[in-house]
């Protein structure tokens, strides 16, 4: 890299980060209102649905801090033990996210079997329900604010906390239904039913976030489609003659692209630096985000290569 990226180093990229951290913040404030308003709820009702959207708000609060640390950290620059930078933390803490999420709905499944060989009366189902409707509409304009936020600044991070604060808005929904049916039903299974469902949609929760984050942790490449959109924007220089050994990879709000490129063995080594610094900023323009090392050589040269290696 003998330019830096113009998309990561300036006002907007500052900007972006104060965002991250404001996201983060209003995370957790949501999670810890919503904490108190269900301790309240459960107080009085006794509703399974609500403990379980309770222990739900609780590992919220946890992963929420997790998050916003990871994005402080994430955002810090690189230094002498950590050349590529921090970004692979938000993944980490996005795994972490995933195992609060999966030992919530298995706590949550078991409690909903236990209700339906014991089921239980919901008492005042209609405070029960007006702490749902709040926590609905604080958990409706988080999601709100937090795609705002991952639109204009991807993060694995935010985007995990995003995807299991929409899960706690189907949530909330369903213990408002099931509040609701056992409020005006005789049937006393709703809301253990209830229950049980909303611990599968945490399991999907956590499923969709461990493998996202499994793939930045274990350097998985760009999609085919953006690897053959940095070949056709190499390809398409004059002087390039070839490319060959690109590898790609994610890290957290980076993206790291390598690749030899094959010019003509007549070329001044100032020329062969201006064609690679052309090329740079043609990728920045595609890849905001990237950061880009080219290695020069001449074409034709026969030597080790690491496409030879690669299986599948």
């Amino acid at each position: 890299m003998s330019i830096a990226n113009p998309y990561m180093h300036g006002p907007v990229e500052t900007h972006n980060i104060g965002l991250r951290r404001r996201v983060t913040v209003a995370s957790l404030a949501v999670a810890l209102i919503l904490i108190a308003a269900k301790i309240y709820a459960y107080r009085v009702t006794g509703s399974v649905s609500v403990m379980t959207s309770l222990l739900d708000s609780t590992f919220d609060a946890l992963a929420s801090t997790v998050t916003m640390m990871s994005v402080i950290e994430a955002a810090s620059p690189a230094d002498h033990e950590h050349r590529f930078g921090h970004g692979k933390i938000e993944a980490l803490a996005a795994m972490g996210q995933a195992l609060f999420i999966f030992a919530s709905g298995c706590y949550l499944l078991f409690e909903s079997i236990h209700r339906f060989f014991e089921p239980q009366p919901v008492k005042d189902a209609f405070t029960g329900m007006g702490v749902m409707g709040l926590s609905i509409v604080l958990t409706l304009l988080l999601t709100f604010f937090q795609r705002f936020v991952i639109k204009r600044t991807p993060s694995v991070a935010i985007s995990a906390d995003y995807l299991h604060y929409n899960g706690d808005l189907l949530m909330n929904i369903g213990v408002l239904c099931a509040l609701g049916l056992g409020q005006f039903s005789p049937w006393p299974y709703y809301d253990p039913l209830f229950a049980a469902i909303i611990s599968f949609v945490l399991f999907v929760g956590a499923w969709r976030i461990s493998r996202e984050s499994y793939g930045i942790l274990m350097d998985q490449e760009l999609s085919d489609a953006d690897r053959a959109k940095i070949e056709a924007l190499v390809k398409a220089h004059p002087q390039a003659r070839a490319i060959h050994d690109l590898r790609t990879r994610y890290s957290g709000q980076r993206v790291f692209i390598e690749f030899h490129l094959e010019m003509d063995g007549d070329l001044s080594l100032t020329k062969a630096h201006d064609v690679t610094e052309e090329l740079e900023l043609a990728l920045y323009k595609e890849f905001p985000k990237a950061e880009v090392l080219i290695h020069q050589e001449p074409a034709g040269l026969d030597d080790h290569r690491i496409d030879n290696e690669i299986k599948g």
